[in-house]
Parts: C-alpha cells; sequence; structure tokens
C-alpha cells in the first residue's frame, strides 16, 4: 500500500482516505494505493462498507495529476496507461460490498470519476463536482463518460462534459447525482451514519442487492429477472437468511454472520 491511501477500521466499515495534498489528485500511484487497498479489503471478513473520502477539508479529489500527462503524449502505451486507471475504477465499481464516496471539497476530474464508481455519493454543502477535462482539449477518459451518463442520462452528461462547467452539491442532488447533501465539515460523521444502517445488515444479502441492481441495469428486463430469482435462490441457502427468519419469528434483533 502506498502512503498517499490509508485505511482505518472502524466497527464494520472501513474508512479510504486520498491523503495527496494539496487537492488530493490521482496520480498513478493513488491509482496503485486504492488497487491494493480494496484487493486488501475485498476478502476482509470483518469488513462490510467503505467509505471513500479526502484527507484535509479542501478537495475530495481535484482530478488527475497533470503533471503526468505530457509523459503519455505520443506514449505508444498509452492505451494501457489509460486501462490501469479504468481497471481500478472498475474494480471498486464492483466491489462486492457497499461503498459511498465522501465528497468533503472540490470533486473534480478523475475524482469525480472515482466517486461515480461508488455505490452511494454524500456531499457538502459547498462541494463543486464536475468534469472539466473539455477545457484542457480533452475529455474524461477514466470512465466518466460512460458511468456519469448510466446515471443521470445522456443529455444531462453531455451538457455536464460539453461545457466542463461544475455543478453545486444541490444540483448534483437535484439529478441523482448525489444521494445527499450535508452541512459544512459533516460529510464523514453523515457518511457514517447511513453506513451504520448499512452494516447492520447481512453482507450476503447486501452483495447480491448490489450485483443484482448493477448487472439488471445493463441487461433486458427479462434477463435482470433471471438474474433476480438465481441471486434470490442463493440467499435462500446461507446461515443468515435462516437468523434473520428466526429472529423475525422470535422477535430479536438478527445476529448476522456474513455467512
Amino acid at each position: 500500500m502506498t502512503n498517499l491511501v490509508r485505511v482505518e477500521k472502524e466497527n464494520q466499515l472501513a474508512i479510504v482516505t486520498i491523503d495527496n495534498p494539496p487537492l488530493n489528485v490521482i496520480s498513478r500511484q493513488v491509482f496503485q494505493g486504492l488497487s491494493e487497498v480494496f484487493t486488501q479489503l475485498k476478502d476482509d471478513n470483518e469488513i462490510v462498507a467503505v467509505l471513500i473520502t479526502g484527507s484535509g477539508d479542501m478537495a475530495f479529489a481535484a482530478g488527475a495529476d497533470i503533471k503526468e500527462f505530457p509523459q503519455m503524449m505520443g506514449n505508444p502505451n498509452m492505451k494501457e496507461t489509460v486501462r490501469e486507471s479504468h481497471g481500478v475504477l472498475t474494480q471498486i465499481d464492483q466491489f462486492p460490498k457497499p461503498t459511498i464516496a465522501v465528497l468533503n471539497g472540490m470533486t473534480l476530474g478523475g475524482g469525480c470519476e472515482l466517486a461515480l464508481a461508488c455505490d452511494l455519493r454524500v456531499a457538502e454543502v459547498g462541494v463543486e463536482i464536475g468534469l472539466p477535462e473539455v477545457k484542457l482539449g480533452l475529455f474524461p477518459g477514466a470512465g466518466g463518460t460512460q458511468r456519469l451518463s448510466r446515471l443521470v442520462g445522456n443529455a444531462k452528461a453531455k451538457e455536464m462534459i460539453f461545457t466542463g462547467d461544475p455543478l453545486s452539491a444541490q444540483e448534483a442532488e437535484r439529478i441523482g447525482l448525489v444521494n445527499k447533501v450535508v452541512d459544512e465539515g459533516s460529510a464523514l460523521n453523515e457518511s457514517k451514519k447511513l453506513a451504520s444502517r448499512i452494516t447492520r445488515h447481512s453482507l450476503q444479502a447486501l452483495s447480491r442487492i448490489k450485483k443484482a441492481i448493477d448487472e439488471g441495469s445493463e441487461s433486458t428486463l427479462e434477463q435482470g429477472l433471471e438474474l433476480e430469482t438465481n441471486l434470490f435462490e442463493e440467499i435462500f441457502q446461507t446461515e443468515d437468511v435462516k437468523e434473520g427468519v428466526a429472529a423475525f419469528l422470535e422477535k430479536r434483533k438478527p445476529a448476522f454472520s456474513h455467512r
């Protein structure tokens, strides 16, 4: 793990912090750190959900490291570099546990693309969110053109990417880019509260909910229903469903083992 990405564990929650001051730009080293962290957390049986945030109060992540761009120009292996970025964000996107992006400052460019790879997004009231790459003569290359349009629709995604202008947290919430807007300085605590409402449930169920929605939304309704049927059959073979049903019948809180 690089020293630009750190992890803290709290109850059944992991808090992943990008620590690359002053603006937490997402360099190749940060991408590497994120990949290593999520590889470890995937198999950590104590962790049910993950929060991702940026250090300090200026930026969640203010974009990619522009200093790395010149070496990409004319590089015959440029596609491989782009695919590496795609691979890390796809790893987070397909991570089998709920993820929440804690937007505690500027969320631009690669930072926005990282947030889009998470399941949920909580933003502080003063945060600006956007994909300004067109202002440099290029466009989002770490999944932004694909994930943003799937989340907010093609027309709004084109407007944001064509203009490069950021949205306020409130506007981002209105179009469904952000799940919740909270007071300045409170994003982490509010995200922990949200996560606590998630981590009390069985990871066996949560991971299948994520899979059903993510994969089902990219298929036909009939295919999605078949996927749901298969996952529903699987969940009935788990220890947690036995515990959940027994707890309901016995009028007590379930004690899930995530098995």
